[in-house]
């Protein structure tokens, strides 16, 4: 496999705040070894050729308005996200049977390959195994961590989970990556990337195609297991190493991680009707990509005269994001919108337009300013 079984076990650490029995990380640690810079200075160089994962961005300190709506979120949806956890994990084990590995993609996948973990626990009373692993737009798939999954689980399927889709872009990393693993190594990896969320119509295996709002899309690493985003960078990553990332220790304190996932576990026996009931309604569903959300970004580009399509993030998911760790610089909310109460009070803070517009897929989309000097 061009890695030796020795150099893929001495790489892998524990890191991050949650249980080794909820997930592995299959990340290096490179915490105090990257200078986290501020959205402005991290923007500009995005922007003028210095590539994403190559920096960090210093994490947004919640306001306490901010924080309550978090718990807020969690109360409300809490009930839904374990409907949807539970939909997407059956049509996971119908789909790929039960001798599987997890795969969640970094960071906004792991809470959800958690809840999917304890789900089929929970159901099946089975302990599937579960990483977390790095993806890069742009740049491909953890190699190593692909092949530390086949070298300890030799006949297991793996399922690749994510939080929920935007445009496409990960997804479409995920599908070329394997590709070229499969031709690379002469393995059959399959490319279905499994979400609690598709609004824009871009998978087969989902919860809801309905764009509501995920809590732990609203915060950074205090809801992710305290790591960053993942880092690739020459300097710190060698040809044996995971990807890296940063684990926020002195967030401790801070941490909802595990009060995130246990709140909505609690919820999986009271939802197992909602559950069967979602499921029938979708055996008369056409679930196949249609890939209609990509309509909506193809009128904002338009309309808005938009120079990169990486500026758009449709999505609540995602538009959160915009706001939490880019320069944004218009938040487009579709007419009667309800339940982005979050996302008006990071407008609000940060100063940021938000404009009525006739989104079809989704219901509101960031829109990153560009910052480079004309």
């Amino acid at each position: 496999m061009g890695i030796k079984s020795d150099k893929i076990e001495s790489n892998k650490n524990h890191m991050g705040s949650y249980k080794e029995d909820d997930v592995i990380f299959l990340l290096k640690d490179i915490s105090n070894r990257v200078e986290e810079r501020g959205n402005k200075e991290r923007e500009l160089a995005i922007q003028t050729g210095v590539h994403y994962s190559e920096m960090l961005p210093i994490e947004y300190k919640p306001s306490e308005e901010y924080i309550k709506l978090f718990y807020e979120s969690l109360e409300k949806f809490k009930e839904d996200i374990a409907i949807y956890t539970g939909v997407v994990s059956e049509r996971i084990i119908k789909n790929r049977g039960k001798d599987i590995v997890l795969a969640s993609l970094a960071r906004a996948g792991t809470p959800i390959g958690i809840l999917i973990k304890r789900y089929i626990k929970f159901k099946y009373n089975i302990d599937v195994p579960h990483y977390s692993i790095s993806i890069i737009r742009g740049k491909g798939i953890d190699e190593n961590a692909i092949k530390y999954m086949i070298f300890n689980h030799p006949n297991k399927d793996i399922q690749f989970i994510d939080g929920w889709t935007g445009k496409g872009a990960i997804n479409n990393q995920l599908r070329e990556a394997t590709y070229l693993l499969n031709k690379k190594m002469g393995i059959n990896l399959d490319s279905d990337l499994a979400v609690i969320a598709d609004p824009g119509y871009l998978v087969n295996t989902y919860g809801t195609r309905k764009d509501f709002l995920i809590p732990s899309a609203c915060l950074n690493s205090t809801v992710s297991g305290l790591v960053s985003r993942t880092v690739l960078r020459d300097d710190l990553i060698g040809d044996n190493d995971f990807h890296g990332a940063k684990f926020y220790k002195e967030l401790l304190d801070e941490d909802l991680s595990n009060y995130y996932i246990d709140n909505i576990t609690q919820c999986f026996d009271d939802t197992q009707e909602e559950v069967k009931r979602e499921l029938e309604i979708l055996e008369q569903c056409n679930t196949e990509a249609t890939f209609l959300g990509l309509e909506d970004v193809k009128n904002i580009k338009e309309e808005f005269n938009i120079e990169n399509i990486n500026y758009i993030k449709p999505g609540i998911g995602e538009t959160t994001r915009v706001l939490l760790r880019r320069i944004p610089w218009k938040i487009l909310i579709k007419k009667d919108t309800k339940n982005i109460e979050h996302i008006l009070q990071l407008a609000k803070e940060k100063e940021v337009e938000v404009i009525e517009y006739d989104l079809k897929s989704y219901e509101c989309c960031g829109i990153i300013k560009s910052v480079r000097k004309k």
